[in-house]
């Protein structure tokens, strides 16, 4: 039986890293990247480590289509000329209200969140398999915009769109889902709270608490249950789910 290929962007640490841990486990060869040479090299030895799947790793700026298609045609070679499986990934960008960002800050962000995405999905399609899939993750914030991530809520919908957009034209060859997090224990979430509590006087645990007071099944996910639903979404045993949005989020968000 052919082991299935996996391209795993951003994931030397996070939600990104998770996956691609959980996908080595489950036998797939997997490439990842990331900013850090350091961090690609700990990264890859953990994924290594976690499973019976081969991993290759390379640094990666997302921000640059140089380094895009360097990577892409890189782990193509590594996986064997066949990428069965995309998830196209991201670190987030500065935190902000509208009046805190400059010009410089939205052209950043923008690289980093939206034109990663459109180069990455560009630079990835001649190697997808017929029957692969692509998962896109996004945030909470393309449904319900987040207090000082105004860049974020932007340009993460409009990821989503471009998910949205190439389920169809992609179809039936390839298949194209939308994943986006609630609170899940990350360390970008565990920023975020520090952050949140320096605005308002108050510990990161505190802010936690309340975060977590709003969430039905009462706490943060963990970063490996969101890795097990985007590994189902990229298996066969979702061979007839495409253009979807899943909220991985413990039912926090309340709208229809």
């Amino acid at each position: 039986m052919t082991r299935k290929t996996a391209l795993v962007a951003a994931a030397t640490s996070g939600l990104g890293f998770a996956i691609a841990r959980h996908l080595g486990a489950e036998g797939y060869a997997v490439s990842i990247c990331g900013r850090d040479r350091d961090r690609v090299a700990a990264a890859v030895g953990q994924i290594r480590a976690a499973g019976p799947g081969t991993v290759h790793g390379q640094v990666c700026d997302l921000r640059k289509g140089s380094e895009i298609e360097a990577w892409v045609g890189a782990a193509s070679e590594h996986l064997d000329g066949r990428v069965d499986a995309l998830v196209v990934n991201t670190g987030g960008p500065r935190p902000g209200f509208f009046r805190d960002l400059s010009d410089a800050d939205w052209a950043d962000a923008i690289d980093l969140v939206l034109m990663s995405a459109i180069r990455l999905a560009r630079a990835a399609e001649p190697h997808l398999a017929e029957g692969s899939a692509v998962v896109f993750m996004t945030s909470s914030a393309v449904r319900q915009p987040i207090d000082n991530l105004v860049s974020s809520t932007v340009l993460r919908t409009g990821v989503g769109a471009l998910a949205k957009t190439l389920a169809r034209e992609w179809a039936p060859e390839i298949r194209v889902n939308h994943v986006y997090p609630g609170r899940i224990g990350t360390d970008r979430v565990r920023a975020l709270d520090r952050g949140r509590g320096v605005a308002l006087g108050l510990t990161a645990d505190e802010v936690a608490a309340r975060s977590q007071a709003g969430i039905p099944l009462g706490r943060y996910g963990d970063p490996d249950e969101f890795a097990a639903a985007v590994a189902f979404l990229l298996s066969d045993s979702a061979s007839y789910i495409t253009g979807a949005t899943l909220a991985i989020d413990g039912g926090m968000l309340r709208g229809l």
